[in-house]
């Protein structure tokens, strides 16, 4: 049956948005084509990618510069992208990466302008390609893999082409198990460490990105000979040199790849806080004598004889409960919970060696105390280092989001031992400080809790720092903080605060209304996220002083003040929004996601 006279099929453009082809009834709807924008004609995303496809293959390097170019701006379009793959356009450019490169290889002498421009766009638009998820990972071949990576060192000065190449080699390492065997091979981490080294921010980001990819999918019997490669390297200061004590801020996606680095490192010590500790394992039980001598200071012990091995015993049941331990007997069952596991144990024995004098004198004070009144440094350890782990969420995967890093950590080589070695002397502190008896033990230690993570938000740039911020953190000033907290609380849910805020809050819903109306008049500009999260370019938007048009359009770089109307190149009228809502030909629009529609929904009066 042949459709309606009245149907027509018409193909409509919306700024900001993809084009979309639609059935109008030329009868009813009239309203809607007269209020919309503009009809335009235009190519069809499947000619389009014919014409490029073709173009790209041009024997005129000009011609071919030129359709390149092209390509990486249309390759963003996922309807465009579909085309142009469906036309075996990933194939045609990876042969061009994998030999089409070499052919001109003697055209780069005298015009390495054009030659580098044009694996720019190449690249640009492989990149875009891939991200629209359409095509596998695992279809490139080991010369595609070999020509990136060796782009990473033959085009270190050329910033297009090292970027584009440490976000695919990023993207293989992260999308296929094999590529990360392929790409582990031919790139090494001394071949990314001088990236870091350099200026170029979003270059140190992609380096980081590839760096944490690598170690994210390494094998866990190969993850810790990764990470001894990257303490060989100098990883962590050169990060801490070049990229947080750089004389720069410091932007999300590399705060995000810094979070990342670290959640990694830290998850190394899963291993050891998942082991328990095997009694009959002399070498483990050696760690446990080792920290009574050191505590001790090797006293004399009796002589091997038969007479005194029952005296040896009970000497050494004394001191394994000066210690701290729960049993006093055989304190190795002690380590057999996990988590912490072996981990509070390399914990305390680093601490008993690398800061001995604070150690002897936690053990000698508390043995010196009653009993109900001392701080057991074997009990606390073992709670502390489980509590330190959940804080850090050692064994937990990072979160694609996140960008919560602590410059302290990087500052120290074994910086989750020095973490626990600051918070154990803290918790002792505390222990005094509220005078607690072996009953109080889990309100001390929520106590020590709260202060770690109220010094952690403030983000010390040093140990030294976040071991200053501890000492202003007493117990005192915990008690101080919570009953502000509380009276603030308090005051905020009485009765006569509830009556003045019913009472004031039309007035000041209104004074909002009008704040966000000036700030949408007075516009912002906003920086474009493609799908690695990375930000390229900017756009902006604002309202019209009538409150009825909103002006928007890209921008090359963020401006320097206010944007006039005339110079953005879009505009939305907001009266067609309710008619968009009504209309059952437009319906479908409200399920588009573009980025005028994030602006929008700040506008009080769709709100209301």
């Amino acid at each position: 049956m042949p459709p309606p006279a009245d149907i027509v099929k018409v193909a409509i453009e919306w700024p900001g948005a993809f084009p979309k082809l639609m059935e109008i009834d030329q009868v009813s709807a009239c309203a809607c084509v007269v209020a919309f924008s503009i009809l335009r004609l235009t190519t069809s995303p499947a000619q389009n990618a014919q014409q490029l496809h073709e173009r790209i293959q041009s024997s005129s390097m000009d011609a071919k510069l030129e359709a390149l170019k092209d390509l990486a701006n249309y390759s963003r379009d996922v309807t465009f992208a579909q085309e142009f793959i469906n036309l075996d356009g990933i194939s045609l450019l990876t042969q061009m990466v994998e030999s089409g490169t070499e052919r001109y290889q003697k055209l780069q002498k005298i015009m390495k302008p054009c030659f580098g421009d044009m694996l720019s766009f190449t690249l640009t638009a492989f990149v875009e390609l891939m991200d629209h998820g359409i095509v596998s990972w695992d279809t490139f071949s080991v010369a595609f893999i070999k020509k990136i990576a060796s782009y990473v060192n033959k085009f270190a000065s050329d910033i297009s082409i090292l970027q584009r190449s440490l976000a695919i080699l990023e993207s293989m390492v992260l999308n296929s198990h094999d590529l990360y065997q392929k790409v582990a091979q031919e790139i090494t981490i001394g071949q990314l460490i001088p990236h870091l080294q350099g200026t170029d921010q979003e270059i140190q980001t992609y380096t980081i990105a590839v760096i944490n990819a690598l170690f994210l999918k390494a094998p866990d019997d190969k993850r810790q000979e990764m990470a001894n490669i990257l303490a060989q390297k100098q990883l962590r200061s050169i990060i801490l040199t070049h990229v947080i004590r750089a004389q720069r801020a410091i932007n999300n996606e590399m705060a995000h790849q810094l979070y990342v680095l670290q959640v990694l490192t830290f998850n190394l010590l899963e291993d050891r806080m998942m082991t328990k500790m095997d009694p009959q394992d002399q070498a483990q039980r050696d760690i446990i004598f080792e920290l009574r001598r050191i505590a001790f200071d090797a006293e004399s012990e009796p002589n091997n004889s038969s007479g005194s091995i029952e005296k040896r015993k009970s000497m050494y049941t004394r001191d394994y409960k000066k210690l701290g331990f729960i049993n006093h007997v055989n304190p190795a069952m002690d380590f057999t919970q996990t988590p912490p596991g072996m981990l509070a144990l390399d914990n305390m024995l680093y601490f008993a060696k690398h800061h001995q004098d604070a150690y002897i004198r936690i053990v000698l004070e508390n043995s010196s105390r009653e009993d109900k009144h001392e701080c057991p440094f074997g009990r606390s350890s073992i709670e502390l280092t489980k509590m330190l782990c959940e804080i850090l969420k050692v064994g937990e995967l990072p979160s694609e989001t996140c960008n919560d890093f602590h410059p302290m950590f990087f500052t120290h080589d074994r910086s989750f031992e020095e973490f626990f070695c600051i918070c154990i002397q803290l918790l002792n502190k505390t222990w005094k400080e509220m005078r607690a008896t072996s009953e109080d033990f889990n309100k001390v230690m929520q106590v020590v809790k709260e202060q770690i993570m109220r010094a952690l938000t403030t983000k010390p740039s040093s140990l030294d720092q976040f071991k200053s911020k501890l000492q202003n953190l007493s117990y005192t000033e915990i008690l101080k903080i919570r009953q502000s907290e509380r009276m603030n609380q308090e005051d905020f849910q009485s009765r006569p605060i509830l009556e003045l805020k019913e009472k004031i809050q039309p007035e000041i819903l209104e004074l909002i209304k009008q704040q966000r109306l000036n700030r949408l008049v007075e516009g912002t500009c906003f920086r474009k996220l493609n799908s690695r999260r990375r930000q390229d370019k900017f756009w902006y938007c604002r309202l019209s002083p009538n409150h009825k048009v909103l002006h928007y359009g890209d921008l090359e770089e963020s401006p320097q003040g206010e944007v006039p109307h005339d110079s953005l190149q879009d505009k939305y009228d907001l009266t067609l929004l309710t008619f968009m809502k009504e209309n059952k030909y437009v319906r479908n629009w409200r399920a588009e996601r573009s980025s005028i529609g994030h602006f929008v929904c700040s506008l009080p009066s769709l709100n209301n």
